[in-house]
């Protein structure tokens, strides 16, 4: 077993978003990203079979997809997507806590 403690490890930084990565095994990788308001994790996609979710825990954002399409998150939502589907996330009226996990981990 591994305790993490996402609050501690992981800050924010002020220029853009700050990463660490959490767990990265055969079966999938798991990501923080924090996010001060008005920074994002652009659209983007990964040509290849897997899915990815991104939990918030803390904060407000949008979720971001295809044709400019927004969805908004605050704590408690997931996005659910194919990882070869269009996705993104931005920190809109506040700083913005996420946890990503891939499977299968790229």
């Amino acid at each position: 077993m591994k305790k993490v403690e996402l609050f501690k490890e992981n800050g924010f930084n002020d220029l853009h978003m700050s990463r660490l990565l959490v767990h990265d095994s055969p079966y999938f990788k798991v990501l923080n990203f924090n996010f001060r308001a008005g920074q994002e994790l652009p659209i983007h996609s990964h040509n290849l079979e897997g899915q990815v979710s991104i939990a918030v825990i803390e904060g407000e954002g949008e979720f971001l997809g295809k044709d400019g399409a927004t969805i908004p998150a605050g704590p408690g939502d997931v996005l659910i997507s194919d990882i070869s589907e269009p996705h993104g996330i931005r920190a809109t009226t506040s700083d913005l806590r996420v946890l990503v996990t891939i499977a299968p981990p790229i």
